[in-house]
Formats: structure tokens, sequence, C-alpha cells
């Protein structure tokens, strides 16, 4: 029952998402929709490394940078369509997760983190140097036609709606699954679950693997939202403190609370950007962070709970 609930939920979701576009004329909510969107996906695929498993991943904007740069390859070299550049982008950075993971994952802590930030600066600086995407000048991206969309932002929010869900999706399963209890052993304490039977390499680089897919995915049709691609937009230090700073706020136990970050967060950061300035997002982001730590290291599904068991108790 609890999964035919979640499963008609996110398909309602998605029947929202697309009666909306029927109705909403205004393009800047599209726009800042597709934003928050995309966090809910970069903060679902980092949490399943960093919170169910608790190896923190500095790199997320390497992985979706290079999601972005695939797809800029595919549409210069051949058109590809978006189902193509989705497909390829999520298997590329799949492959990444993959390597990253079997390279580094015996490494632990802070040290980690460090190889995840230096596969970012090595990845930006190849990107910056190649040519045939533009290098530090960057190129520019012409955006197809349509059907049934009356523009192309309405199609990238609708695509970035049922991507979101699709990996809400797949963290939810994740959780109520085998996988979940396993990726949970590793991060209360590796050693034991090791010395239990638990398969923790092979968990640890299925979950770099997975959350590499994710954010590959993510990172597919950028290119056609900022029809300008150019490293400092696509390796840009938001998504790698977006993504660890929304699953903190929400709770990184569980599925929702990246949600719950990143529409809270996502959504403040764009009201911050039309109503003061979009240089504020870094330290918006900061004060709230530092706030949660303080008051509800947990997140606010943990508040939530801790609030419930003493209603209870009383």
């Amino acid at each position: 029952m609890r999964g035919a609930g979640f499963w008609a939920g996110a398909a309602g979701i998605v029947v929202a998402g697309l009666l909306v576009t029927r109705v909403v004329q205004n393009q800047y909510y599209y726009f800042a929709a597709y934003v928050i969107l995309q966090y809910i996906i970069l903060a679902t695929a980092w949490n399943i490394l960093g919170g169910y498993t608790g190896y923190v991943n500095f790199g997320t904007a390497a992985f979706f940078a290079l999601g972005a740069y695939s797809s800029l390859v595919l549409i210069k070299a051949v058109s590809a369509p978006l189902p193509v550049l989705l497909l390829c982008a999520g298997v590329i950075g799949g492959l990444l997760g993959l390597g990253l993971g079997y390279l580094t994952l015996r490494l632990r802590g802070v040290y980690f983190s460090i190889a995840t930030l230096a596969l970012a600066v090595v990845l930006q600086t190849m990107f910056v140097n190649w040519e045939y995407v533009g290098g530090a000048r960057g190129l520019s991206v012409v955006r197809p036609r349509v059907p049934l969309f009356t523009n192309y932002v309405e199609f990238l929010f609708a695509v970035m709606l049922v991507l979101a869900v699709g990996a809400v999706a797949v963290a939810w399963w994740i959780e109520h699954s085998w996988v979940g209890r396993g990726l949970a052993a590793i991060r209360d304490n590796e050693e034991a679950a090791e010395c239990m039977g638990v398969p923790t390499l092979r968990l640890k680089v299925l979950a770099t693997t997975v959350s590499g897919v994710l954010m590959g995915i993510a990172g597919a049709p950028f290119p056609y939202y900022v029809t300008f691609l150019e490293p400092g937009s696509a390796f840009d230090l938001n998504y790698a403190v977006n993504s660890l700073a929304m699953p903190m706020i929400g709770g990184t136990t569980t599925w929702i609370g990246p949600v719950i970050g990143a529409i809270l967060l996502g959504t403040a950061q764009q009201v911050a950007t039309v109503t003061i300035s979009s240089a504020l997002n870094l330290l918006l982001v900061g004060v709230i962070l530092v706030a949660f730590v303080i008051l509800a290291p947990e997140g606010l599904v943990g508040l939530a709970r801790r609030l419930l068991v003493r209603g209870r108790a009383r």
C-alpha cells in the first residue's frame, strides 16, 4: 500500500505539472521551476552517496558539467535529440561514478572528499582547453522546435519534472530495499558492516554509479536551458554547495529530505535573485546551512520526528 501510494503520487505530480503548462503563460516561472527541479535531482543524487552512505562528495559540478558537455558534443556533431542526450549523459556520468568509486572509495573521510573536488578541477581544466566545445569562450546552442508546447522552456520544464520524479523514485526504491539497508549500515559503522558480511565495496561503487547517472542526466538539458555553454556556468560552485546543503537542510536519512531542502532553498534563491541579487545565493545558503547545523543538525525531517516523539511522550 505504501508503494502504491508513492507511485500514484508521483504520477499525479507529473500529470499536474503537464497541465500547468496549459494554464500558466509567464515564462519566468518555468525558468525558475527548472532550476528547482534540477536541484531536486542533484540533491537526491548527492544524498544517495553522501546521506545514505556517509561519503561526502564535493564533485557534483564535475558530473553535472560532464552531462552538459556530452550533450553539447552530440548536438554539435550529429544534432542528437534530447532522449539520446539524456541516455548518453547518464551512461557517461555512470561510468565516471563507477571509475571514481572503484579508484577512490577505499579512501575515507576528508581524503575521499578531496579526491572528488580534484576531479572537478581536472575536468574543468580539460574543457577550458578543448576548442571543439568552445574552450574558455564557450559555445552557443540553438533550441529546436518541439510539438505540443508553445515554447522550448515549457518543454524543458516538463522534461525536468519527469526526470526529478524519476530520480526521487530511484532514491525511494533504494531506501526501501536491501541496498538502502546496506548503505545505512556502511554509514553507521563500515567496519562492523563488513564484519557482518555486508558487501561494502560493491554497495559503495553502486552508490557512486547511481549518483553519477542522475547527476549526468541532470546536466544533459542544460545547454538548451542556457543556450550558451561555457566552463564557468557548467562548473559553477553553486552546484557543489547546493547539492550538499539541500539534503542537510531537509534531512539526509530519507528520500524526502533532499526534496524538501531543494524546494525551500531553491525557491529562496530564486526569490533573492529577482528581488535582491543573484550574488547573494551562496551567502544565503551559508547562513541557512549554519543555522540548521546549530538548531536542527538532522534537518527538517529529523526535527519533525523529534517533535513528534516529544508530543507522543507527553
